[in-house]
């Protein structure tokens, strides 16, 4: 395995230890007063269980129902001709499902390489105090891509192997205060099947992301991904997305800017080509509205 992958999940894992003896605030005073005080767990660290293109701390709840619609137009440096990207545009329209408040399921199809996926994303550990406390929530994320264009050459023998790529992901974060959450997360992708001989089937990276609470209905986020060296071609960059949430009843938007057109893992992580410094920057949403299917028991 990459020492400098471990190095970076290291660094991260003792940035939160520090960081929760820091921030970690138990009140004694209600301690004392309550004979019998209540486990309470951590909530809305994000808006949605999207920061922007990657997954957040947050679940959908169980038996509820999440349709997202992601929309990323084209570069703002094709410029008034192109109506600075607004002429272009890509999407993903996607389903996820609370099966429990710490398991959630979700499916989608993307109009990028005509991508459809699905994955499940488990909350191992959840942030609490009170009766009992837990300074991080950890999440494992697991996801495949099935890409379903044409073949290229189709007068030649081609798999449906090759069509697959896979994502796995450790997500550890912490709800510092009411208005600013911070998580990090390794992840591995998978690809079966890769452009040149150059390129690593797997490929290991280190992401981090962030949110702000401005008001009680708006927050901005931003999100960072780091691809280890020598696992992807020089062309391919380190996808950033900087973005605002905006709430308004059973909807969130979230409207941001973003050198990634892919809306999945394996997408945005190993094949984002845009470059900030180039203006070569997507400006895009997503739109999440809930429905709730059955009322489920907190576990």
């Amino acid at each position: 395995m990459n020492t400098p992958f471990f190095k970076f999940l290291f660094l991260g894992l003792t940035f939160f230890c520090f960081s929760s003896t820091v921030f970690a605030q138990d009140d004694l005073l209600s301690l004392i007063e309550d004979d019998k005080p209540q486990r309470e767990f951590a909530k809305a660290s994000f808006k949605t269980t999207r920061v922007i293109n990657s997954q957040s701390l947050e679940n959908t709840a169980g038996g509820v129902l999440d349709m997202k619609i992601s929309h990323r137009f084209g570069p703002l440096n094709g410029g008034a001709y192109e109506l600075f990207g607004l002429d272009a545009a890509t999407i993903r329209i996607g389903l996820d499902y609370g099966v429990s408040d710490r398991l959630m399921i979700g499916v989608g199809r993307s109009s990028v390489q005509k991508t459809f996926d699905g994955f499940l994303k488990m909350k191992l550990l959840r942030q609490s105090s009170g009766a009992k406390t837990m300074p991080l929530t950890v999440i494992w994320f697991s996801g495949t891509a099935l890409n379903s264009l044409k073949w290229q050459y189709p007068e030649r023998e081609n798999y449906f192997s090759s069509r697959l790529a896979f994502t796995h992901q450790l997500i550890f974060g912490r709800k510092f205060s009411e208005g600013f959450t911070l998580q990090f997360m390794p992840t591995v992708v998978h690809r079966n099947l890769v452009a040149t001989p150059d390129e690593k089937h797997d490929v290991m990276a280190a992401g981090v992301a962030g949110r702000l609470k401005l008001t009680k209905r708006l927050a901005v986020n931003a999100e960072y991904y780091y691809v280890l060296p020598d696992q992807i071609s020089e062309q391919f960059k380190n996808s950033l997305a900087i973005g605002f949430d905006i709430e308004t009843g059973g909807h969130v938007f979230q409207l941001h800017f973003t050198n990634s057109t892919a809306m999945v893992e394996k997408g945005f992580i190993t094949e984002t080509t845009g470059s900030w410094e180039k203006g070569d920057i997507r400006f895009g949403f997503n739109i999440s509205r809930v429905f709730t299917i059955k009322q489920s028991k907190a576990d």
